[in-house]
């Protein structure tokens, strides 16, 4: 299994309502390092159906600026769908939103 297959495997493992961020989601698939690497993973992410990219904020719990779907709006749309609340400024509260990663 390359890479990109490890991280679209973790983040297809996020729950509805829950957030991860790119270190996290690094970490998950073997290596912290990559943070980066998730980031392309995720803007090149083959099935948006399947694999929840949109569940991925960075380390503030900050939408991203270009998500692929769509823009920063439809990540915000598709979170808030989840039920998660995003404020005006497309940020998450990590405290409550954070996936475990169980």
């Amino acid at each position: 299994m390359n890479t990109f297959e490890k991280i679209y495997e973790v983040v297809k493992r996020i729950p509805k309502g829950r957030v991860a961020t790119y270190g996290q989601i690094a970490a998950l698939a073997g290596n912290r390092r990559l943070s980066r690497v998730v980031g392309y993973a995720l803007h090149v992410n083959p099935d948006p159906e399947n694999i929840p990219c949109y569940r991925v904020v960075n380390r503030f719990g900050e939408v991203s600026k270009a998500f692929a779907f769509g823009g920063e709006n439809m990540q915000i749309t598709l979170l808030r769908a989840d039920g998660i609340e995003v404020s005006d400024e497309g940020k998450v509260d990590l405290d409550t939103y954070l996936w475990d990663g169980k």
